[in-house]
């Protein structure tokens, strides 16, 4: 049960940081969630575990770190797709 919160809560937190930065997150729902367990990996590595807790993410680093990531991976695949056109 442990995995599948984790799952959810890393897609949704993914989902928000697409929202905030305003650009699709590459991969769809797959990609949601990927970056939204490594935005939340980042951010708590870099920020610290503070604020509300919601299956062992510490939200507000969480979606922080997964804004970050966000952009790093729209920037790189905008530039690869830019190219090949």
């Amino acid at each position: 049960m442990s995995i599948l919160w984790t799952l959810i809560v890393g897609g949704v937190i993914g989902w928000l940081a697409g929202l905030i930065v305003g650009r699709n997150v590459p991969g769809g729902i797959i990609g949601n969630i990927v970056a939204g367990i490594v935005g939340s990996w980042l951010g708590t590595l870099l920020l610290g575990s503070w604020g509300p807790i919601i299956a062992d993410f510490a939200i507000i680093p969480a979606i922080i770190g997964a804004i970050v990531v966000v952009l790093i991976l729209s920037a790189i695949l905008h530039g690869t797709t830019k190219n090949r056109a």
